[in-house]
């Protein structure tokens, strides 16, 4: 079986809406299991509590369970154009497996959320890839075969860089129909890319075609 994590962090629902979208999508293709993990938090609870922040029933990850799966789906929202620094936190303890080549080869992608529609979407993901590249990770976005990704009618997040969501300039929004139908797309897309690469990795015997 290919292996997918679809690893997150988030304050308010947001990502983890969309983590779950992901996640749905990576198990919609024969032969892939998903799991869903968040990274741990770093902000003291009674912090957390008067900002509004919202506890999910998701298991914490460690950096040692990423070289477990063939591909990893980060979630992040947009803090001043880049990553959080919950999650930036969790990959700066992943020295070990970069050192160790753990990751080499594996397939890696990035969605994400903002406060409004120019909120920094894309330097996110940009700037996360740079982690991924350095790990030797093989990075996949979310193509333009999702189409709905250009439709001008209403507020949506997404690039093909990866998914995303408009959370609103204090978190009112919700993430819409087409950036969670953006989210199992990409989530789908990872996973049949990881699940082709460890199928041409196995004998013929035991691939999955």
């Amino acid at each position: 079986m290919t292996k997918v994590l679809v690893l997150y962090y988030s304050s308010y629902g947001h990502i983890h809406a969309m983590a779950q979208a992901v996640a749905n999508g990576a198990a919609s293709v024969p032969g892939v299991t998903v799991d869903l993990k968040q990274v741990p938090e770093t902000v003291p609870s009674d912090i957390r509590s008067k900002a509004g922040f919202v506890d999910f029933d998701v298991p914490v990850a460690s950096p040692a369970d990423l070289e477990n799966y063939d591909a990893v789906i980060f979630g992040t929202p947009s803090r001043f154009g880049n990553m959080a620094a919950q999650m930036k936190q969790f990959i700066d303890q992943c020295g070990g497996l970069w050192a160790r080549n753990a990751m080499v080869g594996k397939v890696g992608g990035v969605f994400t959320s903002t406060g409004s529609q120019h909120g920094g979407q894309e330097s996110v993901i940009l700037s996360f890839h740079i982690a991924l590249l350095h790990f030797g990770m093989l990075i996949s976005g979310m193509p333009y075969t999702f189409s709905d990704q250009t439709r001008s009618d209403k507020v949506i997040g997404g690039s093909p860089y990866g998914a995303g969501t408009v959370a609103g300039a204090n978190g009112e929004l919700e993430p819409t129909e087409t950036d969670l139908a953006g989210a199992h797309f990409q989530g789908q897309h990872i996973a049949e890319t990881a699940r082709r690469l460890t199928n041409a990795s196995l004998p013929a015997s035991e691939a999955l075609v």
